[in-house]
């Protein structure tokens, strides 16, 4: 069995899996950055296939779009032009040269900081590329709502798609890991084209909302929301008007902080 990402050796293939053509993550996005302010400097850490930094783009902020893997670079430059594209990794990167008002993190990218170690540079890094009063926002997992509750875990989930006349199935399990906080994923897609079969294997870490604020407070930033939805992966989704929540018990949990303090 081959053992890859098929999803992000694919770009394509990950947003057929993954559409959003009202480009809802970018829109919420951009509500966070009208909202608190922030300037027209924009980095997008984890932008994956770009097209979340394209929408920003055209809401008229000069966007980088970063990122780790370079096939998605390539699709990001082709396919969603307009901003900065560059390979870095945001469990430390350096972008010293540049200046941003505003770091914004996606999907759930900002939880491949698996150890404490990756998250301080993760949150080192936006510090020191933040101009003062920069915001980071910030969309992911809510490690919260796996304490106590166990509907997303250990059952094969089954899902399917289909792109240029070939079928794609997916079966994912997921499990945690308590004691590395990690929860685990392992995904096997088949394909009716003769295909051998490929497994993935990927973790998130599993930040809890106490614990989040006290990373932030250590590195300078001040929480200025963090709450479960409305989304852009939510159910209901956000719409546009739509306040922050007041809890933050649900399985996605959503951030906005300002730099206070940024050495």
């Amino acid at each position: 069995m081959n053992k890859a990402n098929l999803l992000t050796d694919n770009p394509a293939l990950y947003e057929a899996r993954f559409p959003d053509e009202v480009r809802l993550a970018g829109r919420w996005a951009e509500d966070c950055l009208r909202r608190y302010g922030a300037g027209p400097r924009v980095l997008d850490i984890g932008c994956g296939t770009g097209r979340d930094a394209a929408y920003l783009h055209g809401a008229g902020r000069t966007v980088v779009g970063a990122d780790l893997s370079e096939a998605m670079l390539a699709y990001a430059r082709a396919h969603h032009p307009g901003p900065e594209y560059v390979r870095a990794d945001l469990r430390g990167f350096d972008l010293a040269a540049r200046s941003f008002d505003a770091v914004v993190c996606l999907d759930s990218a900002l939880l491949y900081c698996h150890t404490n170690d990756e998250l301080d540079g993760f949150l080192a890094s936006c510090r020191h590329c933040l101009a003062p009063g920069g915001l980071l926002v910030a969309e992911m997992r809510n490690g919260g709502f796996f304490l106590g509750r166990t509907e997303l875990l250990d059952t094969a989930s089954v899902n399917e798609l289909s792109r240029q006349g070939v079928t794609y199935r997916s079966t994912t399990i997921l499990r945690v890991d308590r004691a590395a906080q990690l929860l685990r994923r392992t995904r096997v897609w088949t394909a009716d084209d003769g295909s051998p079969p490929v497994e993935q294997r990927s973790a998130w870490r599993l930040l809890f909302p106490q614990e989040l604020r006290h990373l932030l407070a250590v590195h300078g930033f001040e929480v200025l929301a963090l709450y479960d939805g409305p989304g852009p992966r939510t159910e209901p989704p956000w719409r546009e008007g739509d306040l922050p929540g007041a809890t933050a018990d649900a399985d996605r949990l959503h951030l906005v902080a300002r730099l206070t303090r940024a050495h």
